[in-house]
């Protein structure tokens, strides 16, 4: 269904990264989501393995639900900020939704329709604190399309000259050692779109 690459990088002096990912396979579909728990450290990655275990085991439903349930089982926590999709290969649609500051952009392999480059909107909040009222966008995706997610570790315009070709895993890599803050952990995360008929 995808295919992925990961690269990430813990805030110097710190042991343990607030960022995680998760990409979840299941009949309907692929759920992928970057979490960014609040601050550094123990801490912030306690949060961000929360709303990981929280959208494991209910990838099933809508993205909007889940991220309630995630801000539900984070409160009392120092919260997270996250964006989803979910991508549905037999309706070729994908649904996404950020609260926060982990950006995301949707590149599309044939720009003849389309944009080249879709951000995804994101909403000012914090899962687990100060939820925003919470509406998904939903989009038509392709084959070899993808879909890129970074925290705010990474500088906004990481998504330059991005192409949905390049190999996923390079194209993390290659984000993460030019876009990269030193001063905060840090996490890209690429999905190429590889079971979606055309």
């Amino acid at each position: 269904m995808i295919e992925y690459g990961l690269a990430k990088h813990a805030r110097v002096g710190e042991g343990e990264s607030g960022d995680l990912h998760m990409v979840c396979c299941n009949q309907s579909g692929v759920l992928i989501a970057v979490i960014d728990g609040i601050g550094h450290g123990e801490e912030a990655a306690e949060a961000a393995r929360t709303a990981a275990a929280v959208l494991r085991s209910s990838a099933d439903e809508p993205v909007i639900s889940l991220v309630e349930a995630c801000h539900e089982k984070l409160k009392g926590t120092r919260g997270a900020v996250l964006s989803l999709a979910f991508i549905s290969p037999v309706q070729k649609m994908m649904t996404w939704l950020g609260v926060g500051n982990v950006q995301g952009v949707l590149l599309r392999a044939d720009g003849k329709e389309h944009n080249m480059q879709e951000p995804l909107l994101l909403r000012a909040g914090v899962v687990g604190s100060k939820l925003p009222s919470l509406q998904a966008s939903v989009l038509p995706v392709s084959q070899g399309d993808a879909v890129v997610f970074a925290t705010d570790g990474i500088q906004s315009d990481f998504s330059t000259g991005l192409s949905a070709r390049e190999n996923p895993q390079r194209a993390a890599d290659r984000i993460l050692n030019q876009y990269r803050s030193r001063t905060d952990d840090a996490l890209v995360l690429v999905a190429r779109l590889t079971g979606i008929n055309p």
